[in-house]
């Protein structure tokens, strides 16, 4: 018996100015039930098992205000050590990661839940 396969897909899109800087950065996941929704930024990483490193793509908007970029990445840290332990069930780094972007939020003082 065959399996069925799904096929999904993620779209970017970058509006860049005349000096290539984005002004606006807009994605869709359909499957995720986002259709156009604006972001002001965005952190992509992708892993070539071929030459064992990662690529990525980080962009943001030139009117991304710095605290939120602050935020954005102690946000981004905490969600890297929970697909940590997801991926790997290490425990112990995981909360070195986490003391790590607590650490990155009370030295940036980020409210909590932030």
């Amino acid at each position: 018996m065959s399996q069925k396969t799904h096929t999904s897909e993620i779209i970017l899109k970058v509006t860049l100015d005349e000096n290539q800087v984005p002004e606006k950065l807009q994605w869709t996941a359909e499957d995720g039930g986002v259709d156009k929704e604006d972001a002001k930024a965005m952190m992509l990483s992708v892993w070539d098992s071929v030459n064992k490193e990662s690529l990525k793509i980080d962009l943001w908007t030139k009117d991304m205000p710095v605290d939120e970029m602050k935020i954005f990445f102690h946000q981004t840290l905490v969600a890297m050590s929970d697909t940590f332990l997801k991926a790997t069930q290490d425990e112990k780094m995981t909360a070195t990661m986490r003391d790590f972007s607590d650490y990155f939020a009370e030295k940036l003082e980020i409210k909590k839940g932030s």
